[in-house]
């Protein structure tokens, strides 16, 4: 009897052990949320809208995915311009924690003017753009550069809007007042249209950034626009 019950104890258990691994192996363990740069390949998408939230000490830029209906999307980057400091020089994140470079602009002396170099988080550069200014009298005009992809020309499309910007950064005090019409860059390669940025209509400063070429690095595009208006009023 005591053998009898010493196995059925042993059985009850041993069922009760199977039962918890059982119970175990049901429940996984949770899968950590993924960070922005995980969740989404900014080199897959083409559209992103990229808006400006302004404090008294910094402006802060927030670059999302656009969704079809041209809504913001999942966030992709984030940079941060202080107003304090020597403007040309800014780092793009991968997310609000600023943790992960995703890319950083840097402006340096150069024949043309200005040139800024576009590197990513080891320092290695893979862009640059410059403001043309032999073109830029009548129509601000861009150069960027992709070293062994393509070179990009990028004009606004309206000469009067871009008249009235000119006059606007030197009349006192409107240099500090966003500039609420909208504004359009068409950026070309031997005639072709190859990517946009758009500066939407509204007090609150918002660009949508359209690439057509796939091969165009999204990190270059997106700085270069960042540089649109950070660089607006130098």
């Amino acid at each position: 009897m005591d053998s009898t019950a010493t196995e059925s104890s042993a059985g009850t258990g041993t069922e009760k052990d199977r039962t918890a691994v059982s119970l175990t192996r049901a429940t996984p363990a949770p899968t950590p949320a993924p960070t922005p740069a995980e969740a989404s390949d900014i080199q897959s998408h083409d559209t992103f809208v990229i808006r400006k939230k302004l404090s008294l000490t910094a402006g802060e830029y927030v670059v999302s995915v656009a969704r079809p209906d041209g809504s913001e999307g999942e966030p992709v980057a984030y940079a941060r311009e202080k107003r304090l400091s020597l403007r040309g020089q800014v780092t793009v994140y991968t997310d609000a924690s600023r943790k992960s470079v995703l890319a950083a602009f840097k402006g340096r002396d150069h024949e043309v003017g200005y040139m800024y170099d576009v590197r990513d988080a080891s320092g290695q550069s893979f862009g640059s753009f410059y403001e043309d200014a032999g073109a830029s009298f009548l129509r601000r005009t861009w150069q960027v550069r992709q070293p062994g992809t393509m070179k990009l020309t990028g004009r606004e499309r309206s000469r009067v809007v871009a008249f009235v910007r000119f006059v606007w950064e030197f009349v006192p005090y409107l240099e500090y007042v966003p500039f609420i019409w909208p504004y359009r860059f068409k950026y070309t390669e031997s005639g072709k249209p190859l990517m946009t940025v758009t500066k939407k209509l509204g007090l609150h400063t918002r660009y949508v950034l359209e690439i057509l070429a796939p091969d165009i690095d999204r990190r270059l595009a997106i700085a270069h626009t960042l540089a649109l208006d950070a660089l607006e009023v130098d």
